[in-house]
């Protein structure tokens, strides 16, 4: 299992968009539940970056325990196009399905 968290933890460090001035960025929103079977967490910053995730332990007491991490996040590159990436993370592997929006 330690190694599927190593895993979420590198990815989440890689999807975190495209970088910005923090001083320009403001938060407009943030939830977060964190139990011991799971967790999530959502928020949405004033540039247009979005992110929401479920993570939850399959088989919690035994030994095929694994995490299981739904998600999508969502940013505006820098040529005006809105990107969405929805994930499956779990024991099969990083599933992204990318989607392009217009410009805004």
């Amino acid at each position: 299992m330690l190694k599927y968290v190593t895993v979420l933890c590198v990815v989440a460090a890689l999807c975190a968009g495209v970088p910005q001035n923090p001083q320009e960025v403001q938060i407009l929103r943030f939830d977060s539940d964190v139990q011991p079977d799971g967790y999530n967490f959502a928020y949405e910053t004033s540039d247009g970056t979005s992110r929401q995730e479920e993570g939850k332990i399959d088989n919690p007491d035994s030994e095929n325990a694994a995490l299981t991490v739904n998600g999508q996040y969502s940013y505006v590159a820098p040529d005006g196009k809105h990107y969405t990436v929805t994930f499956t993370a779990g024991p099969n592997g990083f599933q992204p399905k990318t989607s392009l929006g217009q410009r805004k």
